[in-house]
């Protein structure tokens, strides 16, 4: 296939609107069921390199689930503790942990389930019956992956009455060193951002605390590389082989900071007690507790707890989860990695970052205030790496 017609472009009224190959070859890819669409493919073609690195600079299975152009989480094929399952609504799946894949895929979609309703799904290795069936119930746009087993392949045929996009992709494919794309009827041209992402970017460690461990390493690896697929200006929490917050496309990097704290603040709490023992109505679908748990913890648009409301979602009144319970429970957390895709300028971006619990800290370094982003680091005793490489993209 040379080229593939879209339906349209970002938006219904940008027609016409394709994908080919520049140079007349092959696509190297295979559409083996649905229609994808433009925005579609941006999400496919980002996230296959983002779990094809991963893989790579890990060894391990990798998955993540994205959103227009920005991952919501990104992990690697790490067996879930019971609560995490239970917590990202996957404790029901037999046979979860036998399959890295699942297991990756399990907690990419559980980190921020509200970001990923709707999501375009990327895998580093062949999709098996186990993650066929977990994502099965999810509400998902579509998948790439280099391969489906036959049971995986009918397993997602059946989504969206036979009109779920598959696609197939060559791992073997090595993109040409220069892209090109146009804005407003100008070409730009630049060299891929073929930077390698591996723990010897880590060994510039600046703070007086030098010692980083295996775990953190991966973590840390796993949000740089994350970042390298986020629209900047980015910042990513990551803890136990999963990105668990990611703050994505801010003009400032302490909102970036925040947005990406504030998520993992709640990816954290979703394992609170409190939180998994909501008695909830047997008839509520799991978006919707989605949106119910994310109201019970941030309190948004409305009380869940409050009468009139509680009686919509639950069998019973919940307690309210106070601000002061939360917080005491935020408080205990530590060993959580933070990257970021260009320098810190303040050092408010380390105070809010310890709100989080996190201890580990990889960034570009460069600023005219360094010196006062190292301080607030060992003010906390965290260990920062400066990695001299900046992760813009756009």
């Amino acid at each position: 296939m040379k080229e593939f017609e879209l339906k349209y472009g970002c938006n219904p009224n940008q027609k016409p609107a394709r994908i080919y190959m520049s140079d007349g070859k092959d696509l190297p890819i295979k559409i083996l069921s649905g229609r994808p669409g433009y925005i579609n493919f941006l999400d496919a073609f980002n996230s296959w390199q983002l779990v094809k690195e991963l893989k790579e600079a890990t060894g391990l299975a990798s998955a993540t689930s994205f959103k227009h152009v920005s991952p919501t989480s990104a992990a690697v094929g790490k067996i879930l503790p019971e609560d995490l399952k239970k917590a990202c609504f996957v404790d029901d799946i037999e046979g979860l942990d036998d399959s890295p894949l699942a297991c990756a895929y399990a907690r990419a979609r559980g980190t921020d389930r509200q970001c990923s309703f709707g999501d375009f799904i990327a895998l580093s290795d062949v999709c098996d019956k186990t993650t066929a069936l977990l994502i099965k119930r999810e509400v998902s746009d579509g998948i790439i992956a280099p391969g489906y087993t036959d049971e995986a392949l009918e397993i997602l045929k059946t989504k969206r009455k036979g009109n779920y996009n598959i696609v197939e992709i060559d791992k073997s494919y090595v993109p040409e060193e220069k892209e090109i794309k146009q804005v407003y009827g100008i070409t730009f041209e630049q060299g891929r951002n073929n930077f390698r992402i591996d723990g010897s970017l880590l060994n510039n460690i600046v703070t007086k605390n030098k010692t980083l461990t295996e775990d953190a390493k991966r973590d840390l690896i796993i949000s740089l590389i994350t970042l390298k697929y986020t629209q900047s200006n980015s910042v990513c929490f990551a803890f136990d082989g999963q990105a668990i917050g990611v703050g994505a496309g801010q003009q400032s990097r302490i909102h970036c900071t925040r947005l990406a704290g504030g998520k993992a603040d709640t990816w954290f709490l979703r394992r609170h007690e409190k939180v998994l023992n909501l008695p909830f109505l047997d008839t509520l679908g799991r978006p919707e507790r989605d949106n119910v748990i994310d109201g019970y913890i941030n309190k948004n648009e409305e009380d869940v707890c409050a009468d009139g409301n509680w009686q919509k979602y639950f069998k019973r009144r919940p307690e309210p989860f106070t601000k002061e319970e939360m917080r005491a429970y935020l408080d205990k957390i530590s060993g959580v990695s933070l990257g970021s895709d260009a320098f810190f300028p303040f050092g408010d971006n380390i105070e809010r970052a310890k709100l989080s619990g996190v201890s580990f800290v990889a960034q570009p370094g460069g600023s005219v205030r360094d010196d006062l982003v190292i301080e607030t680091c060992n003010k906390y005793n965290m260990v920062m790496a400066f990695t001299g490489m900046r992760l813009f993209h756009h």
